[in-house]
């Protein structure tokens, strides 16, 4: 099973993927938990000229993600699903149609392309996007921000509703999520969700 995490910083995205993750263990699974950009060598240098490097263009930025996307999924996601684990992620291809395909304006069709192009198709199985008001998700942010977590109110506005946007568009893997309700009621959703996924299976 191949299930990421989406949403605004500040959403509670990572403290999900973490409670997943741990929960399929708990219940005796192989788990391969990971995050973009990174989660391989090449990647995690990606992420540092992402996150921390000068002002990049937006289809430069789209590509670096993209980049980093390939890698994962060459060297961590593709093997983690050929032997039978399961694989979470923070984050995935949905983060650079929300950010880059709408926010930035290139275009989610085109985005798209490009990423599936890049992974071969792969889809996971779950999209789980955590819903904050983009305020609340600001209250929520790390001390030190990154380089996109500093773009402004307008910016951080237009994501959120490019996340909408991307649930009401690919329902059927997305499953939107009240990311101001307390960690382990979403916690539970999450699993109702990934049990019934799982006996389908």
């Amino acid at each position: 099973m191949f299930v990421t995490f989406e949403g605004l910083d500040g959403s509670g995205k990572t403290t999900q993927a973490r409670l997943f993750e741990q929960r399929l263990r708990d219940e005796g699974r192989d788990v391969v938990a990971t995050r973009e950009p990174g989660g391989t060598a090449l990647g995690e240098r990606i992420r540092d000229v992402l996150l921390h490097g000068d002002e990049i263009a937006p289809w430069a930025e789209a590509a670096l993600f993209a980049a980093a996307r390939a890698e994962l999924v060459e060297r961590v996601v593709r093997p983690a699903l050929g032997r039978g684990a399961d694989v979470v992620c923070d984050r995935y291809l949905d983060s650079s149609l929300a950010y880059q395909g709408i926010a930035r304006g290139l275009g989610i069709d085109r985005v798209l392309e490009l990423n599936l192009e890049v992974v071969g198709g792969l889809l996971p199985e779950r999209t789980f996007l955590l819903l904050v008001d983009p305020e609340v998700a600001a209250s929520r942010g790390r001390r030190r921000r990154d380089r996109i977590e500093r773009e402004g109110e307008q910016f951080h506005a237009a994501l959120d509703r490019a996340y909408r946007e991307l649930a009401t568009r690919f329902p059927e893997r997305i499953v939107a999520l009240d990311g101001s309700s307390s960690p382990d009621d979403v916690a539970r959703r999450v699993w109702s969700e990934c049990a019934a996924l799982l006996a389908t299976a």
